[in-house]
């Protein structure tokens, strides 16, 4: 079993597509290289089952959280922020992921530690 992954998750809404844009895509490729990152998602259709979805999702992976959190706070990554920021309404989050075999049964220990988990 491996260590957890780590996610930087972005929802995207009210882009106003133009040059600055332009630039933050050309550029953020470069930025993800020293830290292990690359694109999962990047504005793909998304088929809302619930709730209402108005926007774009974006789903970068990393090795770990120590790497999201530095390629986030990046010189190189900071310098670009502002092209998406100034141009869009956005929401992101860096999130760390589970480890190689997880099962959801597993989160039942952290949620009742315990031990007087409800039965069925």
């Amino acid at each position: 079993m491996t260590g957890p992954r780590a996610y930087a998750i972005g929802y995207l809404r009210d882009v106003e597509v133009g040059r600055d844009i332009a630039e933050y895509i050309e550029r953020i490729d470069a930025t993800l290289t020293p830290y292990g990152g690359r694109f999962l998602v990047h504005g793909g259709q998304v088929t809302a089952c619930e709730g209402s979805w108005g926007g774009d999702v974006v789903i970068l992976e990393f090795p770990d959280m120590a790497r999201a959190r530095e390629w986030y706070d990046s010189p190189d990554y900071q310098a670009i922020l502002p092209l998406r920021t100034r141009n869009s309404t956005s929401m992101v989050a860096l999130v760390e992921g589970v480890s190689d075999g997880y099962r959801a049964a597993e989160a039942i220990a952290h949620l009742f530690p315990q031990g007087d988990a409800p039965t069925g």
